[in-house]
């Protein structure tokens, strides 16, 4: 080894015995240079009201332009959805599954932990969806909280135009029928305000919602998948052109 790079590691070392010494810990190893983007939504989704500081919460407005970015960008071909939510605010919600769902890149979700309230859309935007086997998915029907409500007829139909929005937007990107989605919010007996479901792992797949049960190898497995199909079809639409 030259004297240069002797010295280079020599200086590294130093900087992780430094490290070591004074915050006790070791920085990660760099992630080696990928075609897919890993994107997480962790916490409650923040829509236009920002929630307390002690909340984790997971901004609309940081995920909508990241996911612009990773369609726009050539060098990203996949996108790798890790979910673990309690929902959160319904039109914030909505918006990211829009965009999920409007991607030509393939895009593969996993349900880790828990798919809440409005993360199930956003669980089903994608091109495949996956649950873990301990994972949970609740549903219930739409409910305002934190907030001043007039109960009104007009309030009451917000709520339910709200909520048909949901349902529409699920049941056109998942096997699970608007009739059966809209049982699954108001079965009775499950929940605590005693309307609502909770489905474990496999009861997800067999509702109609989730494509399959996995985790992060079936994941990665599948979005290879499905980024080898967009390939060949690009490369099939380029000779028909020439």
């Amino acid at each position: 080894m030259s004297e240069e790079g002797t010295e280079q590691v020599e200086g590294g070392s130093a900087q992780v015995g430094a490290a070591i010494r004074e915050l006790g810990q070791v920085e990660p190893a760099p992630a080696p240079s990928s075609n897919v983007h890993v994107l997480s939504i962790i916490g409650q989704i923040e829509g236009h009201t920002v929630l307390p500081p002690q909340n984790k919460t997971t901004k609309y407005e940081h995920v909508m332009p990241q996911l612009v970015a990773i369609e726009q960008n050539p060098s990203i071909e996949g996108l790798l959805l890790l979910l673990n939510t309690v929902g959160g605010d319904v039109e914030a919600g909505l918006a990211i599954s829009e965009l999920l769902a409007g991607m030509t890149k393939p895009s593969v979700s996993i349900v880790l932990g828990g798919g809440h309230s409005i993360a199930v859309p956003i669980a089903v935007s994608c091109s495949y969806s996956l649950i873990a086997p301990t994972a949970t998915m609740t549903i219930h029907p739409l409910r305002l909280a934190g907030q001043l409500v007039i109960g009104t007829q007009q309030t009451y139909e917000y709520l339910e135009r709200m909520q048909e929005r949901v349902i529409k937007f699920v049941a056109e990107h998942s096997r699970c029928t608007p009739d059966a989605f809209r049982e699954l919010m108001f079965k009775t007996g499950e929940l605590l305000r005693d309307v609502g479901t909770v489905l474990v792992g496999e009861a997800a797949v067999k509702a109609g919602l989730i494509d399959a049960v996995g985790t992060l190898s079936d994941g990665l497995k599948k979005l290879n998948e499905l980024i080898s199909i967009r390939r060949r079809i690009g490369t099939g639409s380029a000779e028909a052109v020439h």
